[in-house]
């Protein structure tokens, strides 16, 4: 953030305002994680400060601290309407476009109040008063640990907060492996754990409570793989039959596209995921190097990201899906395999 802009930010937290706080569709741990802590920080400032998510959130999330007071716009359609009617300021964070909030986007294009946008995927749309964007953080979640000390509030910053804000840098940096891992992530971290983030409790809580349904499911993931050696290529796909057989839960199949990425001279991993209620098939891509899958979602899957992360659909079915992925391979084979 420049200057003005943070004078800007300061100028509109100065008097006690009504908040609305908007992560995405589908929110991961850094949507949740960012949200969750953004609303107590401006919760212990006076003002009267509301998370609302556009769906539901897996369950491994919700024994962070305020999660139970999260809004769910599909179960709480005219509550969540009244308080982004009525909210003086709307922050959206971890995403930059309406387009990532499904059914809640006209709720939010005819609101009526200040928007500020923190995120830190590329390519921001244009509708935020105040924008904060920035593609070489590691999270959404840093950005919020640095939006409270350019107010100049790090010391605001209690147990919850850090909770938090360690679980969204945690789960969108791989526990601290992918390349937008700084020195300054590691610092910001270190700070946090002073100020009570328990790093143990938080990894055993995000990744160590699985269900024997989602070990199974993981298990029929990995025997479904295809590995493309011509091209460096790994995909995974998983029917809507599939998933009800393991009872698939929201967050079950989360994480499971990187294990692609593990395989020797693998350095495109992707997994198809049938969504049969939305009649479509969600993607996620992920990449090591300077292969932007980014570009490849937006280009050809309706998508978008990160460089090494990103995610798009097809409203095809899985056959022609597949075809129609492995026939893009060819033009960027150079960039795959040099």
């Amino acid at each position: 953030m420049n200057f003005e802009q943070i004078e800007a930010l300061k100028q509109l937290l100065s008097t006690s305002k009504r908040i609305a706080i908007v992560p995405h569709k589908n929110p991961d741990g850094d949507a949740i994680g960012s949200t969750l802590a953004l609303c107590h920080y401006l919760t212990k400032k006076g003002h009267h400060a509301h998370v609302i998510a556009p769906n539901d959130f897996p369950k491994f999330l919700k024994w962070m601290p305020g999660a139970n007071r999260v809004f769910n716009f599909e179960r709480h359609n005219t509550e969540t309407k009244k308080i982004i009617a009525e909210a003086e300021l709307i922050f959206t964070l971890d995403f930059n476009d309406f387009g990532r909030v499904g059914q809640m986007a006209e709720s939010l294009e005819n609101a009526s109040a200040k928007y500020i946008m923190v995120d830190h995927h590329q390519q921001p749309s244009d509708y935020a008063d105040i924008t904060y964007s920035d593609v070489l953080m590691s999270s959404t979640c840093e950005m919020v640990y640095n939006l409270i000390g350019y107010m100049g509030d790090l010391d605001v910053i209690d147990e919850d907060i850090a909770n938090c804000i360690y679980t969204g840098i945690m789960t969108d940096t791989g526990s601290f492996k992918f390349k937008a891992t700084t020195s300054q992530t590691h610092r910001v971290v270190a700070d946090l754990m002073d100020k009570g983030a328990n790093n143990t409790e938080i990894h055993e809580r995000i990744y160590d409570t699985n269900s024997p349904s989602r070990l199974h499911l993981l298990g029929c993931a990995l025997k479904n793989m295809v590995i493309l050696e011509e091209f460096n290529t790994a995909y995974i796909s998983l029917t809507q039959e599939e998933l009800d057989h393991y009872s698939y839960e929201k967050g079950d199949t989360e994480g499971f596209v990187n294990y692609g990425l593990t395989l020797d001279k693998i350095r495109f991993a992707v997994i198809f995921i049938e969504n049969k209620e939305e009649g479509i098939f969600k993607i996620s891509f992920r990449s090591v190097g300077n292969f932007s899958v980014n570009e490849f979602a937006r280009n050809h899957f309706h998508g978008g990201g990160h460089t090494n992360a990103a995610g798009g659909r097809s409203e095809s079915n899985l056959e022609e899906t597949i075809n129609h992925f492995v026939s893009l391979l060819p033009q960027y084979k150079k960039a795959l395999t040099e």
